[in-house]
């Protein structure tokens, strides 16, 4: 079996950095949104709250470290990518929906597109550190 805590050395600090900042932007970004203009888009700023709670889902169970917080981290990511993916294509298809950048809208185009590349590196350090 693989060493658990291997998640939080070498490059791992690194994405758990990264996953630190975006829990944090979209946490920030969904109570704003949320608390000034829910009516204008609720969708999405919801979507952007529950991609808040991934983020830091993700971040504390990378920073864990442990054979349950790896299966965390997984999950959450896995929900991740289906999140980017499907919200970034659905933010094309009814734009109206989407007034405004959300984490995933426009798979992650206002933050660079690193939230599409964000959980493909998360899972292939979880796959590289699990031998």
């Amino acid at each position: 079996m693989a060493d658990a805590t291997a998640t939080r050395h070498g490059p791992g600090r690194i994405l758990i950095l990264v996953y630190g900042i975006f829990a944090l932007a979209a946490t920030s970004r969904a109570a704003v949104q949320i608390s000034t203009k829910y009516s204008e888009a609720p969708v999405a700023y919801v979507l952007s709250a529950v991609a808040a709670v991934i983020y830091c889902a993700a971040t504390f169970a990378l920073a864990r470290a442990t054979a349950v917080s790896r299966r965390i981290a997984f999950v959450a990511i896995v929900v991740e990518l289906v999140g980017v993916l499907s919200i970034g294509a659905f933010s094309y298809a009814r734009p109206d929906d989407f007034p405004d950048q959300t984490v995933w809208s426009h798979f992650g185009q206002g933050y660079l597109f690193i939230p599409v590349v964000l959980p493909v590196l998360g899972l292939l350090w979880l796959r590289r550190t699990s031998r």
